[in-house]
């Protein structure tokens, strides 16, 4: 059994940064690929950016690519999303999800537990 809570939404004007974090439960974590998503009013889930086991390797959507950051701390069981330039259209709840038996994840249904969001308002 995995446990995530993400925490540090919140609001922010545009142009602003915010870091969300992911704490993590179990001794397994260090062997789960970790990932964030998002989610929009009307829209679907969207990836938004992974990172591996070793936290070797990120990737990130197109959509925000240059204006995050992921990266993880095993020791903490924790992951964190750095966002910087926020825009409104990053008005979202963002989730984190980890990913067993992957080093990297970047598709939903590679993931199998979730947490259950937090609530990012950028105002215009």
């Amino acid at each position: 059994q995995v446990q995530l809570v993400e925490s540090g939404g919140g609001l922010v004007q545009a142009g602003g940064s915010l870091r969300l974090s992911c704490a993590a439960s179990g001794r397994t974590f260090s062997s789960y690929a970790m990932g964030w998503f998002r989610q929009a009013p009307g829209n679907e889930r969207e990836f938004v950016g992974a990172i591996s086991w070793s936290g070797s390797s990120t990737h990130y959507a197109d959509s925000v690519k240059g204006r995050i950051t992921i990266s993880r701390d095993n020791a903490k069981n924790t992951i964190y999303l750095q966002m910087n330039s926020l825009k409104p259209e990053d008005t979202a709840v963002y989730y984190c999800a980890a990913a067993p038996d992957f080093v990297i994840a970047t598709l939903e249904l590679e993931y199998a537990y979730w947490g259950q969001g937090t609530q990012v308002t950028v105002s215009s």
